[in-house]
């Protein structure tokens, strides 16, 4: 997928967004979570790469947004694979669907932790593969999980970043944050915290493209069903938020 494609993509999440209220209040839940594990450091300074349509900053107003091309919402032009930002300056980096369009996971990490502060945090938020995350991603969703492909951890040698290809494999968070094969390759970072969420109102918003399940009044009352749904993140976790500390 060009630029220019995906360019039109946003656009057109832009327009389910503004069609979809349900789905404004999950994000919005999301970003909440997101912003109640900030560092707070002094002098802190929050980025977002790959901010889409800018949705963050309306709950975390002193983020930096950005993307890989210029766009109505972004103040930045960024590659995760070479951020513009000097050594230890930014206190808190933040990815919200982000991490499974990084072809080379491996680089774009030991970026992440060059421009971190000590104490800087990688706050990536991601589809998480449950049983109910291989419905709702692997079956549902047209991105696809692509277990069945080895990830490249590191950009091949002489192989250019200025424009990265478009990629994508929703199943790679969990094999990285949640699995054993990675975490020799993850020792650069102090700790690791994974939270699992069931996220069942984002499952029955329809996300952006597919029909909502359920019509907005009926979906504050799958709050209740979610925590119970979230004792059983094995079963039930559609959704994860993975903190990288520097």
């Amino acid at each position: 997928m060009g630029i220019f494609t995906h360019r039109e993509q946003i656009m057109r999440l832009h327009e389910h967004w503004n069609r979809k209220p349900a789905l404004q209040k999950v994000y919005s839940k999301f970003y909440r979570l997101i912003a109640s594990h900030l560092t707070n450091q002094p002098d802190s300074k929050v980025v977002e790469l790959g901010s889409g349509i800018g949705n963050l900053k309306e709950i975390i107003p002193q983020c930096i947004t950005t993307d890989m091309f210029p766009t109505p919402w972004s103040e930045l032009v960024e590659n995760a694979y070479e951020l513009s930002f000097q050594d230890e300056t930014l206190s808190d980096l933040i990815l919200v669907d982000v991490f499974h369009h990084l072809q080379y996971p491996g680089t774009a990490l030991t970026e992440f932790h060059r421009v971190l502060k000590k104490g800087g945090q990688v706050l990536i938020f991601e589809p998480c593969i449950s049983v109910a995350g291989l419905i709702v991603f692997g079956l549902l969703h047209p991105e696809g999980l692509k277990f069945n492909h080895s990830i490249q951890w590191t950009v091949p040698p002489n192989q250019m970043l200025e424009s990265p290809e478009y990629y994508t494999s929703q199943g790679n968070a969990t094999r990285i944050f949640l699995g054993s094969s990675y975490r020799k390759r993850l020792e650069l970072w102090r700790e690791i915290k994974v939270t699992r969420l069931s996220a069942s109102s984002y499952v029955a918003s329809g996300g952006y493209t597919k029909p909502q399940m359920l019509p907005d009044k009926l979906l504050p009352l799958l709050g209740t069903t979610e925590r119970l749904f979230d004792l059983l993140p094995w079963l039930f976790a559609t959704r994860m938020l993975v903190i990288l500390v520097k």
